[in-house]
């Protein structure tokens, strides 16, 4: 072993055992057990990530990944006791408070770390990185973000950091204005060097929405006020609002940063003739909607069957005020092409191989639930939004049916891109081209999977 990877595994067991001790001071675990358990679980991390965690982004999301995969396996083994069943929800809502402390405490800070070390990932098909660009788009997004959420007066429902109450000072005031642009320059920070185009900035902003959810209602926000962290199921509950708030207002900060940063790279960095794309804007993007499309489409038949088999089809076509099932099946077919659309303009070239794509199918599918069921249809009909616990108990087969309908989408759109490419590579010029376009392998993209998936199912199960 190395001199170099020696260090980083002292110094992940070092940031463990602090990870450990903090999770005692905040009455979650015992303190000993805690300690000792969190210095092996950061010098196993620090062992096994330090070849993936390439920078505090990459590294942010691995120890993100492994603090949850740490708990899945706590609840169900190491904290079980009596004759209680391994897998038990009683269990698992018991152990939310470890879930919250794992990934502030833990996972956070051991992935920071240890992408810190690391150097990042080499990849030469992306646009150089820029520390002052990742600050300047960032902070746009985020102060443009705020201003969009501003507009919607979604903060009766979405408790955001920066929202003060009456009487506040000049000086809070300030601070608070300020918080939303430096959360967007943090993630530009961040993930700069791993966003390649719409939809992984927007899978990364999503990630980030959620961690600050813990970070910030959860967390600063109680401690600020002299409460103390509400870790606790019963104080994180009537909070699954701002839980979704923050989701979507960490995927629009991605949306808005890859739409600024493109726009940035294009005009100072793509006009190099070398590095120009072997085919027109327009004509690729046509292509990515019709494939979209066809993809949406195929993904809307396992959709319907769950809906119709779970009693939540009358649902869609409430959109055009009819109660007709052959309305709601064209009504539920146009908006899947849509949305298969957005996904093939969204997800060019994101996924070096079918596993690949099917896992940002799946992050895809999640999204359109949180925008759909719980937020644009609501608002829609009832000229609200949705964002409570039991509102998303009631949605959970719509949530099966998303996950499908975006594995699917993603499947069928893959293999009709990666059928286009095959004839593009046939002229070896192109193929070198290609190659620089599409994501590599290596990148953090299956621990920012894991961390949405499960925060983005497990939540609404463990609140309900």
């Amino acid at each position: 072993m190395s001199r170099g990877a020696g260090i980083e595994i002292a110094t992940g067991a070092a940031i463990g055992g602090a990870g450990g001790a903090l999770l005692a001071g905040a009455g979650v675990a015992a303190a000993g057990t805690a300690i000792a358990l969190g210095a092996v679980a950061g010098a196993l991390f620090a062992a096994a990530a330090r070849g993936r965690a390439r920078g505090p982004g990459a590294g942010l999301l691995w120890g993100l990944a492994w603090a949850l995969m740490l708990w899945l396996a706590g609840p169900a083994s190491l904290l079980a006791r009596g004759g209680e069943g391994l897998c038990s929800l009683d269990l698992a809502q018991r152990s939310f408070p470890l879930l919250a402390g794992l990934l502030l405490c833990l996972g956070a800070p051991l992935g920071l770390a240890v992408g810190a070390f690391a150097a990042p990932l080499p990849d030469p098909s992306g646009p150089r990185h820029s520390l002052g660009r990742a600050v300047v788009v960032g902070g746009a997004a985020g102060l443009a973000t705020a201003l969009v959420f501003g507009r919607l007066a979604v903060a009766p429902e979405f408790r955001p950091a920066w929202a003060g109450g009456a009487g506040m000072g000049v000086a809070d005031a300030a601070l608070r204005i300020a918080v939303p642009p430096a959360i967007g320059a943090i993630f530009g920070i961040l993930f700069q060097r791993d966003l390649r185009g719409y939809g992984s900035s927007m899978g990364w902003g999503l990630a980030y929405g959620m961690l600050w959810w813990f970070l910030g209602p959860l967390t600063l926000e109680p401690l600020l006020e002299g409460r103390g962290v509400a870790w606790s199921l019963e104080a994180a509950r009537p909070l699954y609002g701002a839980f979704v708030g923050h989701a979507m207002f960490g995927m629009l900060v991605g949306l808005i940063f890859a739409a600024v940063d493109r726009l940035w790279v294009g005009f100072f960095y793509l006009s190099d003739p070398l590095t120009r794309q072997t085919e027109g804007a327009g004509a690729r993007t046509l292509l990515s909607l019709a494939w979209g499309a066809l993809g949406g489409v195929a993904g809307a038949v396992p959709f319907a069957a769950i809906m119709l088999a779970t009693g939540i089809f009358p649902y869609v076509s409430r959109l055009v005020g009819s109660s007709s099932l052959a309305v709601g099946f064209l009504v539920h077919f146009a908006i899947a092409a849509l949305a298969g659309m957005a996904f093939g303009v969204l997800f060019v070239r994101e996924a070096p191989h079918l596993g690949a794509g099917i896992g940002w199918g799946l992050v895809y599918g999640l999204a359109w639930w949180l925008l759909g069921p719980l937020t644009l249809f609501p608002y829609l009909l009832d000229g609200g939004f949705e964002w409570t616990v039991d509102s998303a108990a009631a949605a959970m087969p719509s949530l099966i049916g998303h996950l499908v309908f975006g594995a699917v989408t993603a499947l069928v759109y893959l293999l009709l891109e990666r059928r286009h490419l095959e004839w593009l590579k046939l002229d070896p010029r192109v193929a070198a081209r290609e190659a620089r376009l599409t994501r590599p392998v290596g990148t953090p993209a299956p621990a920012l999977w894991l961390v949405v998936l499960t925060l983005g199912i497990v939540l609404p199960i463990l609140l309900g």
